[in-house]
């Protein structure tokens, strides 16, 4: 296949693109800077809000992958964020519009749920585990409203021009083989140690303590601290940011594999699903960890058995076959 790849210089793009090329596809790449091109890949650089500029990249093209965004709601000013993802996603699927490509998969976020980076916390948000594509959104900064806004472009170009999509609800995406994996292995270990402290307390002692870091956690994000600095060194850092991301992790090349299988896959009609590892990262068991960080909610709609994720991957699997091929080993 023919394939467009957007952000393909990127964390996630440069594997993907790579894995493209391995695997037979030709590639062509749009990032906003080119340093160190891809051996057999077609490279250019270029913004998606250059509408003409993604006119010109999508002739020939059956399949797009869109990758290029801000990642994180740290990375620019609100009105920036959304003015990139947002309006440069509606660019991507206009053009492919209009060049007749009916195949276009983009990275959306677990954030779309709203809960990670939100800013805001409401009785009842959270209604059930495991986390699957059918639990209602409810998203209150501006990078997470960004990716439930780039699914709802999806669905309108299903509408309209009858584009199938998948929109991959990713994790915190790692590569191993990145300079400074280090980095991630003690986020890991602090996150463990400071997990399996609490949950080893008496439950009356833990319950304080949990609320005492939830109540801190969410002083925090309602002054709006995440959209500032990303910062996990405070206290409990990594517990929290553990918990809000449910102790959801992703292999690089497991995002790389679920990208080219959501263009390859037989389906119809716009899906979001989320991508992610089968187990949680600290390797403790779930229904503990939900019990302990979660003790509001108590609906289960599928059985968790030991590590097994909060987060469902059952529609992924059901349309495109993703299944991670790379667990996370700490």
């Amino acid at each position: 296949m023919k394939i467009l790849v957007t952000g393909g210089m990127g964390e996630i793009g440069r594997p993907t693109v790579e894995g493209l090329l391995a695997h037979g596809h030709e590639v062509r790449v749009l990032d906003l800077q080119v340093e160190s091109p891809i051996p057999g890949a077609d490279c250019h650089t270029g913004d998606i809000t250059d509408f003409a500029l993604l006119s010109d990249l999508m002739q020939g093209i059956e399949g797009i992958i869109h990758l290029a965004a801000y990642r994180h709601p740290s990375m620019a000013p609100g009105h920036e964020l959304f003015r990139v993802n947002v309006s440069g996603t509606f660019n991507v699927f206009q053009a492919a519009a209009e060049a007749g490509i009916k195949r276009v998969v983009c990275a959306s976020s677990i954030n779309a749920l709203g809960y990670n980076f939100g800013v805001k916390f409401i009785p009842n948000q959270l209604r059930y585990f495991p986390i699957d594509e059918e639990h209602p959104l409810y998203t209150t900064d501006p990078y997470s409203f960004s990716k439930q806004m780039i699914e709802e472009v999806g669905a309108y170009f299903w509408r309209r021009e009858g584009i199938n999509s998948m929109f991959l609800r990713f994790p915190a995406v790692y590569d191993l083989n990145a300079p400074g994996p280090a980095i991630l292995r003690m986020f890991v270990s602090a996150c463990y140690e400071q997990t399996a402290t609490l949950l080893a307390m008496a439950e009356q002692a833990r319950a304080q303590r949990v609320q005492a870091i939830i109540t801190d956690f969410e002083r925090r994000a309602l002054a709006h601290e995440w959209e500032t600095q990303f910062d996990l060194t405070f206290a409990d850092g990594a517990t929290m940011f553990g918990r809000s991301n449910f102790w959801t992790s992703l292999d690089v090349r497991d995002a790389a594999q679920a990208a080219e299988k959501g263009l390859l896959a037989d389906y119809k009609g716009s899906h979001a699903v989320y991508i992610t590892d089968t187990h949680n990262f600290v390797g403790l068991p779930s229904r503990e960890l939900a019990e302990a960080f979660f003790p509001d909610v108590t609906t289960w709609k599928t059985t968790v058995d030991g590590t097994e994720s909060l987060v469902s991957i059952a529609k992924a699997r059901s349309l495109i076959g993703f299944e991670p091929q790379y667990p996370f080993k700490a």
